[in-house]
């Protein structure tokens, strides 16, 4: 989806990558080698500069994140997506806001990882630079705020993609556990049900003495996140067969 993208080049919105597209230019290299004129000689000229500039740093996330939109970040999941890490926290709540972080899991499509508050929490940091995406559940208004918080120094992965806005677009709405339930996916019966607040309690449990039932919470953060993945592939497939429509 990254070689048919024009928006990353000022001045290109949606309804002129359109008509890009009708011009039958449908990638990069199309443009590169359109004989005709596309805007105007000084402006193909520019668009041309951008587009070589764009080749040059294909295996670049970092280069497109600061200029493609964000809510259109979904398209370097096709480019980057192999080196994507899933990510949800969950904390100790308060009246005041989160409270503290008690457990991070990251997943990287093979294997989860989880950070607790007293244990490794602190191995964090070390474990997420290198990722060229960073996915996950409205995170951008609570779960990179609050790492943020805690991990000053934290270098979190170049590109974005907060699932809570981009299901949306394919008719997913609510929280996670009421999209997986639209979208027919299940979890095991030891978390079924369980939602935020229960998590908060899980680790109250845990902090006085119950094992059992930090077990139980690190096993929820994990089916959130092995549950992202799962969501962001069939929303990148349902975006780009649309993308896809508009070319043929």
């Amino acid at each position: 989806m990254l070689e048919h993208t024009f928006l990353h080049i000022q001045g290109i919105g949606p309804k002129t990558e359109r008509g890009i597209w009708r011009k039958g230019i449908k990638c990069w290299q199309d443009f590169l080698n359109f004989r005709g004129t596309v805007f105007s000689s000084e402006r193909d000229g520019f668009v041309r500069r951008e587009l070589e500039e764009s080749i040059v740093h294909k295996q670049d996330a970092a280069y497109f994140a600061g200029r493609l939109p964000s809510p259109e970040a979904w398209r370097l999941f096709g480019q980057f997506g192999q080196n994507a890490v899933y990510l949800d926290i969950e904390t100790s709540g308060s009246y005041q806001g989160p409270g503290e972080i008690t457990v991070i899991g990251i997943y990287d499509g093979r294997t989860v990882r989880s950070f607790i508050n007293g244990k490794n929490l602190d191995e964090f940091e070390e474990a997420v630079p290198g990722y060229d995406l960073l996915v996950t559940f409205n995170g951008t208004c609570f779960d990179v705020p609050v790492i943020k918080r805690f991990f000053r120094q934290v270098k979190l992965p170049p590109v974005h993609i907060d699932l809570r806005f981009l299901l949306k677009r394919i008719g997913l709405k609510g929280g996670l556990k009421a999209i997986e339930r639209q979208a027919g996916i299940r979890r095991e019966s030891e978390v079924e049900g369980l939602d935020g607040y229960d998590a908060v309690m899980l680790w109250d449990a845990y902090r006085w003495g119950d094992e059992a039932s930090l077990e139980r919470l690190v096993k929820y953060n994990a089916a959130d996140i092995v549950s992202l993945k799962t969501l962001l592939d069939r929303a990148y497939e349902r975006l780009r067969n649309d993308a896809m429509a508009c070319l043929e």
